[in-house]
């Protein structure tokens, strides 16, 4: 993508293993469009100044795909914002300051359903 800092990566992640999808779901997960740091954390310093370029898409079966936006907020929370005329619509990323992005590892984010749920890290692919 032009204008974009080379630490900008396409990062997909899908629903790892839980009680209620015991082999974990490929269609259901989120691209996620953020610059990390040479050791796979979000650098967030780069997010703040390229914040309408941090996009998500959240992807499940049967859904339309949502989009919206990573932010990095007080006390280094992240969040997703599919709206930002609504603060109800958000999803926790839990604990993103502290994750390394790179293939395998895995991260969690509290969805709509107000439940925590993880999800492994399946691609992380220069732009």
């Amino acid at each position: 993508m032009p204008n974009l800092p080379k630490s900008f990566r396409h990062i997909k992640l899908e629903l790892a293993r839980e009680r209620d999808n015991p082999r974990g779901d490929g269609e259901h997960g989120y691209d996620i469009l953020a610059p990390l740091t040479s050791d796979g954390k979000i650098d967030s310093e780069l997010a703040k100044k390229y914040r309408a370029k941090c996009r998500v898409r959240r992807f499940r079966p049967n859904e339309p795909d949502a989009i919206g936006l990573l932010l990095h907020g007080p006390g280094g929370r992240w969040s997703i914002d599919y709206d930002d005329t609504r603060p109800d619509d958000d999803e926790a990323a839990f604990r993103f300051s502290d994750e390394h992005f790179t293939l395998g590892e895995y991260v969690s984010i509290k969805e709509d359903d107000g439940k925590m749920h993880t999800f492994r890290i399946t691609l992380v692919q220069e732009l």
